[in-house]
């Protein structure tokens, strides 16, 4: 059985050193996934579409992305992290230079087929969570998935520099600008990433991998968890922008740094979701954040008034999500069998990112102009995280700290 064997006693060489590279691949990654998004108030007016329309095209890459982890991280227990992180960091390259072409020619049928391309570079997600698991035992996995989680401040870059970017040098070198990370990251990766001393090759074909994951009774129950607090993330990375334009009337930059300032409280609290994961159990982490995801919900559809209040919900909702993210992947961490962590990885993150995919559809198809109003969408966040809460306290067991596990 490949996968990765048990950890000789003490840190492996350069584990430090690939870690990092996992988690800036995935930073570079999460801005080039999140690059559509970011400039959703800038499609809106220059290809003068309908809430409903935006919605669609934030949405796209988020769709691939998710559906695409499903193989990436089966493949990537056969090819390992090293070959799977450069092919996903150079394959998106093309669709974001299609976005840019699209862009330019004021094409929404381009820019939205190129958004569905670009829909690879989340599935750098499903690379690292096998890779980091590797180079870990079992006791530190919640801090290594959660180190690397925190590679989703991708978004953070993407809300922050895509606006000025496209303000101070334009929009196709912006795009320019992205697609020269990405080769000069696959690059790094490539020529200094190495596997785990641990790690085997696993070269069972990958349909019966992947049916053998859906058939492992954890993998769902982490599925429907994960596609909430991930899928509440991405979503409101992605739609933020928009929602701040609509009910706050903030221009592309303002809205921009603000949806960064939100990514970032998510990557933040990521790891420390991993790390008191690994001390206290990842259920306790993932009841407090899907409570504090439920109480937020009902705070933000209230529509606090002024900058500090609504600032203070937005992040203190962003660190809930994160809090849940670094949880959740600590439990798949420790649950999921060896050899079985890239496939189970893989198939849990695509609910993740499903769950970031339809509520901005939702968005767009409520959102009442007469009232600036998301009311229905925000309650419908608030029912869903209630619902997991539930699911989590009685039908998720609750002999859950890392470090007992083997």
């Amino acid at each position: 059985m490949a996968g990765s064997e048990p950890l000789p006693s003490g840190a492996p060489a350069g584990r430090t050193l690939n870690l990092v590279l996992a988690t800036s691949a995935s930073v570079v990654g999460f801005w080039a996934w999140n690059s559509v998004a970011t400039l959703g108030a800038f499609y809106t007016q220059t290809l003068q579409l309908t809430p409903a329309a935006t919605g669609v095209l934030v949405a796209m890459p988020v769709f691939v992305g998710a559906l695409g982890r499903i193989v990436v991280g089966t493949l990537t227990d056969r090819y390992g992290g090293r070959a799977m992180f450069t092919f996903v960091l150079l394959a998106s390259i093309l669709p974001i230079l299609l976005v840019a072409v699209g862009g330019l020619l004021g094409s929404f049928a381009l820019v939205l087929g190129a958004g569905l391309l670009l829909g690879v570079a989340g599935t750098v997600f499903a690379v690292g969570i096998p890779f980091v698991s590797a180079w870990y035992e079992p006791s530190r996995r919640g801090f290594a998935t959660g180190v690397f989680g925190a590679g989703m401040g991708g978004t953070a870059l993407a809300a922050f520099l895509n606006p000025r970017l496209v303000a101070g040098i334009g929009y196709f070198p912006t795009h320019l600008l992205i697609a020269g990370i990405l080769a000069v990251m696959a690059a790094l990766v490539w020529f200094l990433m190495k596997e785990a001393p641990g790690w085997t090759r696993n070269n069972l074909p990958v349909l019966p991998k992947l049916l053998d994951a859906v058939k492992t009774p954890i993998t769902w129950k982490m599925c429907f968890l994960y596609a909430v607090v991930f899928g509440g993330f991405v979503s409101f990375a992605t739609y933020l922008p928009t929602y701040l334009r609509d009910v706050y009337s903030f221009d592309p930059s303002g809205a921009g740094a603000r949806t960064a300032g939100f990514a970032l409280a998510a990557v933040l609290a990521r790891p420390v979701g991993g790390v008191l994961a690994d001390r206290f159990g990842p259920k306790s982490v993932v009841i407090t954040s899907l409570a504090g995801v439920a109480v937020l919900g009902w705070v933000v559809n209230l529509q606090p008034d002024g900058e500090v209040p609504a600032g203070l919900t937005f992040v203190a909702m962003a660190a809930a999500l994160g809090l849940g993210t670094g949880g959740v992947f600590a439990w798949v961490g420790v649950l999921a069998p060896p050899g079985k962590v890239g496939s189970i990885s893989g198939v849990v993150s695509a609910a993740g990112g499903l769950g970031g995919y339809f509520p901005p559809l939702i968005m767009g198809a409520t959102y009442d102009p007469a009232t600036h109003s998301y009311s229905i969408g925000l309650l419908l966040l608030v029912f869903t995280a209630l619902a997991a809460l539930a699911f989590t306290i009685f039908a998720v067991p609750g002999r859950t700290k890392a470090k007992v596990a083997a």
